[in-house]
């Protein structure tokens, strides 16, 4: 009996040593648990629920002044920049409704270390599962089901946020 109970301690404790060793990790996710990652997959979720509302006003408050995009295409001629992201937002969410929009974080990967500071900056690559319903050509109801994989890149700000610089 005192042999089982010393070999149960034995256990537990490399097992609780071991886990100590481990840095943690964001509850769902394999991201680091820091206070800058935390905060950039803050405004990720706060960016995730704006989509679902169709609130194009949050989402163009939460871009960077500096914001691209490219739309991932070669072709240039469907690039836009902040003063386009308004407009574009705006009419994808005239077209849309009942939308769903769902993230699993994949990775950050940033430019500072520690304390972000003003120009760090955050590479963050996601899963996007997402469904909408659209009216097609014929005036019917069609609903939509995308899967996608994204990263969105994000600046620490002088005001102290993380804005979006592409990805939106």
């Amino acid at each position: 009996m005192r042999l089982t109970f010393l070999v149960l301690a034995v256990a537990v404790t490399a097992t609780a040593a071991g886990c100590a060793g481990r840095g943690g990790q964001i509850p769902g996710t394999k991201i680091s648990d820091d206070k800058a990652n935390r905060a950039i997959l803050e405004t990720i979720e706060k960016y995730r629920i704006a989509v679902e509302k169709a609130d194009a006003e949050a989402l163009f408050l939460m871009a960077s002044p500096s914001y691209r995009e490219d739309s991932g295409t070669p072709v240039g001629a469907d690039d836009y920049g902040y003063e386009g992201l308004k407009d574009v937002l705006v009419g994808r969410f005239q077209m849309a409704r009942d939308i769903r929009y769902a993230m699993k974080y994949v990775s950050i990967k940033r430019t500072c270390a520690g304390e972000p500071e003003p120009g760090c900056r955050a590479h963050v690559e996601v899963l996007v599962d997402a469904s909408f319903t659209i009216v097609d050509a014929r005036g019917q109801d069609r609903r939509s089901d995308k899967r996608d994989q994204n990263e969105l890149v994000l600046e620490w700000d002088e005001s102290g946020a993380w804005k979006f610089l592409s990805g939106m």
